[in-house]
Formats: structure tokens, sequence, C-alpha cells
């Protein structure tokens, strides 16, 4: 009985400790991260060169089962940006980057799928009606038939 208040202890302990020391490794990430980003940025190198390095960082902090996605680890660095805004004053006007407007790229994608589509059925048209003439070819039909005078 007394092993099993022990267990219950340390696990109510480990149940305690481990969400704050997961926070702060996340918090220090996104922290170190940002920096990562804007410095690059501000030192001249374009976004997604300054973007894969920040979120290169993050994913190799973040470790674990479940991966940081893009637009997560966007999310960390414009909070981070925010929140420290006097040490990231200069990084203001980089952040537009990092949240393009997603439905724009959508529609342009969904256009540039229809037109691949459009451009298919041509091609598909085209050959069905190259078979349709082949199949009709010129002895199916005799002398006779195609001389005008004859009657």
């Amino acid at each position: 009985m007394p092993r099993f208040k022990k267990k219950k202890l340390i696990l109510l302990t480990l149940g305690i400790i481990a969400p704050i020391s997961l926070t702060t490794s996340r918090v220090n990430a996104s922290s170190f991260a940002a920096e990562i980003f804007c410095t690059m940025r501000d030192g001249g190198n374009d976004h997604e060169s300054s973007w894969d390095a920040a979120y290169s960082y993050i994913k190799k902090q973040k470790g674990g089962f479940f991966k940081v996605s893009p637009k997560n680890a966007a999310a960390q660095i414009t909070e981070t940006v925010i929140r420290e805004r006097e040490k990231f004053r200069y990084c203001v006007q980089y952040l537009d980057k990092l949240h393009p407007n997603r439905k724009l790229i959508r529609d342009l994608k969904k256009e540039e799928e229809k037109k691949a589509k459009e451009a298919e059925d041509r091609i598909n048209k085209r050959k069905r009606l190259e078979k349709e003439l082949e199949e009709t070819s010129d002895e199916d039909f005799t002398e006779e038939t195609l001389d005008r005078y004859s009657y």
C-alpha cells in the first residue's frame, strides 16, 4: 500500500512539472526562432532562407511525436515579436510575409488546375477526333459515290 502512494505522488509531481517544462522550452524556442528570423532578415537575407532557418530551429527544439506546422511556427514567431516589441522593433515590417494571403494562394492554385484540366480535355478531344477520322478512311467511299457528275 505505501508503494502505491509513493507511485501516485511521483506521477502527480510529474504531471505538474512536465507541462511547465514543455511550455518553457516552447517559449524559449519561439523566442530564439524569432531572433533567428529577424536577425537574418535585418542582415539582408531573403524571406525564404530566413523562414527556413527559423522553422528548422523550431522543429528541432519541439521534437516529440507531433511536428510543428508552418502556420503554427509562424504564429509563434509573430507572438514573440509582438510580445517583445522593444527587442524586435526592427522586425515588425517582415511579419507580413509570414502570413501570406492563403485565400489568394488557393484561388490561384484552383485556376491553375482548371487551366491544366482544360488543356488535357482539348488534347483528349483532338485525339478522339483524329481517331474518328482514321476510322472513316477513304476506302469506305467508292469512285462512284465520289463522282458528282455520275447520274
